[in-house]
């Protein structure tokens, strides 16, 4: 297991230098002068001069990327252009909101995506079946910011039930919404996954065989077919999980929330390299590191699977 471990971390190291790379040209050639930006259009020359040269963008390409690599394996991101804050305080501060939203998201998800994915298959081709498949096909199809919007006309404007913006004083009614946002889609591909998954496996004559013997209809499929379709299922959980930490930049947009998304959105619209390379970075480690857990639980379901 060690050695396994060892070499899937080492076998991260190229995606990373790849992520470091790519980040650091992509926001070098975007358009727009950080420095201009800190003072304005009408800011003096010397002083805009003299604040380029402090951050180090009058030096050549191949020195700034040298910087910013011997910097970023050390976790040193720079400060960020707009606040003077190091970028790596300014991550700590802003992740508990993005994972708390993330991972709830997610539990819900989950919750209800292997639920409704066990009963599909097990009442196919049922009307159960088409209607929760078909609200499955509608959550795959939605985009994120059109949900979100809805949900806050329907909820805040038209009923006033719950806040539509804000964390409040942290009371956990305010991530109602932003969590119905960000889980909708997860849900309905775990949905759509787990029935498909269900629906191979109770085909199996082992599954037969168990019925045969008299298993009750419950154990049969939780203990038997729900542990041996879980694989694929665990597989896009995982990526989903990761792909919610990176990817709840609309919903925190929409919803106000001061978390990794929104840091992203004023990163860009600043012109805040440090911190746009910085977050892209923690979201590459995040997919890496899930990657490599999802991997590991593979012997939970399938004891086949050794990593000897």
């Amino acid at each position: 297991m060690l050695t396994y471990i060892i070499k899937r971390l080492l076998g991260a190291v190229p995606v990373i230098i790849g992520v470091i790379t790519v980040v650091f040209i992509l926001t070098t050639i975007v358009p727009g002068d950080p420095a201009r930006i800190m003072m304005g259009q009408r800011g003096d020359p010397a002083t805009i001069e003299r604040i380029r040269k402090e951050m180090g963008l009058d030096d050549p390409i191949l020195v700034q990327y040298i910087n910013f690599f011997r910097k970023a394996v050390v976790f040193d991101l720079g400060k960020s252009y707009r606040n003077n804050m190091p970028v790596t305080q300014a991550i700590i501060e802003r992740l508990p909101i993005t994972a708390k939203l993330a991972f709830a998201s997610m539990a819900v998800a989950v919750l209800l995506g292997v639920t409704v994915g066990i009963i599909s298959a097990v009442k196919q081709y049922s009307i159960l079946d088409y209607g929760s498949m078909l609200i499955a096909l509608l959550g795959i199809s939605a985009p994120t910011f059109w949900v979100g919007v809805l949900l806050v006309l329907l909820f805040c404007v038209v009923l006033g039930w719950i806040p539509g913006i804000g964390t409040g004083n942290g009371e956990w009614y305010y991530f109602i919404l932003p969590v119905l946002t960000l889980g909708v889609r997860p849900a309905a591909l775990i949905a759509r996954l787990t029935r498909s998954s269900m629906l191979e496996i109770i085909r199996q004559d082992y599954i037969r065989t168990a019925r045969a013997k008299g298993l009750s209809e419950k154990v049969v499929i939780l203990k038997h077919a729900l542990r041996n379709s879980m694989i694929p299922v665990v597989t896009v959980i995982g990526s989903q999980t990761a792909s919610l930490l990176s990817g709840v930049v609309l919903t925190e947009t929409i919803f106000a929330l001061p978390g990794l998304g929104r840091l992203s959105v004023e990163a860009l619209v600043n012109r805040d390299f440090p911190v746009i390379r910085g977050v892209v970075l923690f979201m590459a480690l995040c997919f890496v590191f899930v990657n490599l857990l999802v991997d590991l639980t593979y012997p939970l379901f399938d004891p086949r699977i050794k990593y000897d």
